[in-house]
Parts: structure tokens; sequence; C-alpha cells
């Protein structure tokens, strides 16, 4: 079967958006874990901010998740704002009925076509699509364009939101890959793999980072079996408990509670990865 010609690729000439128009599959709550780490998290930083404005690029056919993402934040913090960033001119104006205060719409890409640094980029569900040697060129763009202590969240999950994983970056560069779950949706927690990010999926191989570490979450999940019979989340905070041991974790057991564990980005780097700089 002859391979389906790709959707063009815009160039970064004048008036014309940098990037690639994606599928723009999208549904409401897809990305609640996202959202609720970002608030939980970043919320401090965004509180410190005067004026702490988010960018949601990307966003998809239908504008569900600039609106949620709004929601969001404002339990962290009233004042947040949120720009809805889209490639495909007719999605933004499909959206544009749904502005109210603190949120807006805007045609354009990587380019960013927002007046002042913003203090969230979430690229969700955006970079999959890229070859991998093209991401470190779009983190290093993206995080270029963030306001001091700004942070730039960059992943994927499924369809329906059950199994998400992200790299969060600040403007020096990545910090930190977190693994969320519906855990009732897991056999194992290397089901994740599925939702690895661009910069990490093709990774999974013996002799990477990632993949010990999916070995390594796959040994002690086994081991805390017995704590199964509590319910999966002990199960889990139980194997969280244990990977922490070898492994650079940097939460604790509220968030694991939530079914998320997040590592130090350094401890899943890819061998011989090009440095951000």
């Amino acid at each position: 079967m002859p391979r389906p010609t790709p959707p063009p690729r815009a160039t970064s000439g004048k008036n014309r958006p940098v990037g690639t128009v994606t599928r723009g599959t999208t549904n409401p709550n897809r990305l609640r874990r996202m959202d609720r780490w970002i608030a939980a998290v970043h919320g401090p930083a965004l509180r410190r901010s005067d004026r702490p404005v988010a960018v949601d690029l990307g966003y998809g056919a239908a504008p569900w998740t600039p609106l949620e993402l709004l929601g969001w934040l404002r339990t962290a913090d009233p004042r947040c704002e949120v720009v809805g960033i889209e490639i495909d001119p007719e999605r933004v104006a499909a959206a544009r009925p749904y502005e109210r205060e603190g949120l807006t719409f805007r045609h354009g890409g990587f380019e960013l076509p927002v007046a002042e640094p913003p203090m969230l980029i979430r690229a969700a569900n955006v970079l999959r699509q890229y070859d991998e040697g093209e991401v470190a060129a779009v983190w290093e763009r993206l995080c270029g364009r963030l306001a001091p202590g700004g942070l730039l969240v960059e992943g994927t999950c499924d369809e329906i939101g059950r199994r998400h994983v992200w790299v969060a970056l600040g403007p020096r560069g990545p910090r930190g890959v977190t693994f969320a779950a519906r855990l009732g949706s897991l056999d194992r927690p290397s089901d994740l793999a599925e939702r690895l990010p661009k910069a990490l999926i093709h990774r999974n191989v013996p002799g990477e980072p990632v993949h010990a570490f999916l070995r390594d979450f796959d040994r002690a999940w086994a081991a805390a079996a017995p704590f199964a019979s509590l319910g999966a989340r002990q199960r889990w905070i139980r194997a969280v408990g244990d990977l922490a041991a070898d492994w650079p974790l940097l939460d604790g057991r509220r968030r694991w509670r939530q079914g998320e564990v997040t590592v130090e980005w350094a401890a899943l780097a890819p061998r011989f990865a090009p440095r951000f700089e």
C-alpha cells in the first residue's frame, strides 16, 4: 500500500505559521490528568506572576481543551488567561464563538503569536507526528518564549485521557517526565510506553534509560501484587515507593495517590541525545 501523503509543512515566511496541521483529534476531558497536574504543580508560579497567561498550542478541531485548561488554571489563580493557538485557520474560526473573558483563540504555530511571554505553554499530542530529530529544536524554540519561571508541558495521551506521559521543561530545558494513568486501566506500568512523547517513544529499547525504567517499574508493580487487594491506588503507591530507591523521583505520595509519578529528565534522557542549549 502506498504511504499517505502528509499535510504540507508550513514555512516561517511572513505571516506564515510555523509547523504542521495535526489530525485535530480531541475529546472533552481528554487532558484532565495533565491539567490537574499543571494546576497543582505550577500553581505557585502562576500566582507569583504579574499576568499569568497560558498558551494551549495545537488544541485541535474543537475548543474543549482550552476551555478546560482555563477552568483548571483558575482554581490555582483566578487571574489566569488562556490563548488557544491553532495552525488551521478553519479551526480558529470555529472556536471564536467560544471566546469569553480570559479565553481567546489565534491563528499560529510554534512562533506563538502572543504579545508577551506566557507562563505556561501546553503542547499535547502535537509533536507525535514529527520526526524525533525535530523535537529538540521545537522545545528550544518554545522554551525561548517562556516568561521567567514559565513551564512548557509537552506530551501524549490516549483518545479518552486514561494514559498520559509528558515532559516538563523550563526556560533552560527539560526537567522531568511524568507518567499518569487511570490505574484501573493498567495491567502493568509499561502499558504507558505507547504514550511516551516523541523524544522517548523510539528509545524504549534495551540499552536506553527509559526502557530500564519501565522494566524496573514493572518489577516493582509485580512485587506489590499483595497490595492489589487494597486497590490499584495502593498497589501503585507501593510500587512507586520501591522504585524511588533506584530512580530520582521529583514528587511524593500526594501526587502518587493521583496515579502519577515524575522522574528526573536526566535519568530518562536518550543516550547520545542532542544537547538542549
